[in-house]
C-alpha cells in the first residue's frame, strides 16, 4: 500500500514539473 501511495505522489509531482519545464522553455525561446 505505501507503494501505491509514493508512486500516486510522484506522479502527481511530475505533472507538475512539466508544466513549469514548459513555461521555461517558451519564456527561454
Amino acid at each position: 500500500m505505501s507503494s501505491v501511495k509514493k508512486k500516486r505522489r510522484k506522479k502527481i509531482r511530475k505533472h507538475k514539473h512539466r508544466k513549469r519545464l514548459r513555461k521555461t522553455r517558451h519564456k527561454r525561446k
